[in-house]
């Protein structure tokens, strides 16, 4: 069962986002092939900002170009053929090779669903333009620079992920579900909390792999109040020193995951396809958030990541929970405490 319309656009998809790709399937499909297609947009837009060639003015103009065309503000896509040839990833590199053909799916929705997606990719590759400027292409072996302060943080993870919670509650609220104007707020609220918790994860998860390539989301005054340095968290005989300001950040990520549970308690119970895509992702963070707290993250040989019979364990207990009266709160309480 294909996610987008067009067979070739989704097979970008199902290539380019094999974790997300099951989610996808759980979506109702009235809203299926939007938030599959804004993750391709996403997607492209990452792997340019990603790419580890070239000139960091160059990735910006080619970020800024793409999203003129994609916005409809330009009709001339930049030419992606080198940036392609030097992707690591063959599936990356085959979707830069097809831009064109993800820009050309927007049509397929009305105004507003594309209004929707395109006010969330312009804040995705703002928030990547913005994270160019201040690190530059990620180079390896090069100075290690970090952020400023925790609002930094914070804002850095609403740009890359909070706003898709905003755009999966529009969405939700457009096609799937109604609630009453007061509970909006605060589904809203909860919504950009949920990507907060993703994006925050996938930071304190990538510290070793970031820092290799002169990038620490950890902010610098945050270290200095622990005598670190961001260098120093290349040494994984400093974890213990590093242990308490990192589980403080494990805190605040198991925080915003409380707020994503109330968010999928705020989804109605006869929105079964809407409540499981929105758990999956919660129950494989929560398990991965108790993860890194027993690892030690500074040691890059110590890949720390919930394994495949994991997943397809949640798949089988998703299912079942769904048809379980109350088997959605108990499963998301029992999962969080799991050790």
């Amino acid at each position: 069962m294909s996610v987008l319309i067009d067979p070739e656009t989704d097979k970008l998809l199902e290539t380019t986002s094999r974790s997300f790709y099951p989610t996808l399937k759980y979506l109702p499909k009235k809203i299926r092939g939007q938030i599959g297609l804004l993750y391709l947009l996403a997607r492209v837009a990452d792997t340019i900002a990603d790419s580890r060639a070239g000139e960091t003015s160059l990735l910006i103009e080619t970020l800024t170009q793409y999203n003129e065309v994609a916005q409809g503000r330009s009709t001339q896509l930049p030419d992606f053929t080198e940036l392609a040839n030097i992707q690591t990833n063959p599936d990356e590199a085959e979707l830069l090779r097809n831009v064109q053909k993800v820009v050309d799916a927007l049509p397929i929705y009305d105004d507003g669903d594309q209004q929707r997606m395109l006010e969330c990719l312009d804040v995705i590759v703002g928030g990547q333009i913005l994270d160019l400027q201040r690190f530059g292409i990620a180079k390896e072996g090069g100075t290690i620079s970090a952020l400023k302060s925790d609002i930094e943080l914070d804002d850095y993870a609403y740009r890359v992920a909070g706003c898709v919670g905003v755009f999966w509650t529009k969405m939700s609220l457009a096609h799937i579900i109604h609630l009453p104007k007061e509970k909006e707020e605060l589904f809203f609220e909860n919504g950009i909390r949920f990507g907060k918790a993703l994006q925050m994860i996938n930071i304190l998860r990538d510290i070793p792999e970031d820092l290799r390539f002169g990038r620490c989301y950890i902010p610098e005054p945050s270290l200095a109040k622990h005598d670190l340095r961001p260098n120093d968290l290349l040494n994984p005989s400093n974890i213990d020193a590093f242990r308490p300001l990192y589980d403080a950040y494990l805190d605040l990520t198991s925080e915003h995951l409380d707020a994503a549970v109330e968010y999928i308690r705020m989804i109605p119970d006869r929105q079964f396809r809407l409540k499981a895509a929105s758990m999956l992702p919660v129950l494989i963070g929560q398990r991965t958030v108790t993860l890194l707290r027993d690892g030690n993250i500074l040691d890059s040989d110590e890949k720390i990541k919930v394994t495949r019979d994991e997943m397809k364990g949640y798949f089988k207990k998703l299912l079942r929970a769904l048809i379980i009266p109350g088997g959605v709160q108990r499963l998301l309480a029992k999962n969080k405490n799991l050790k």
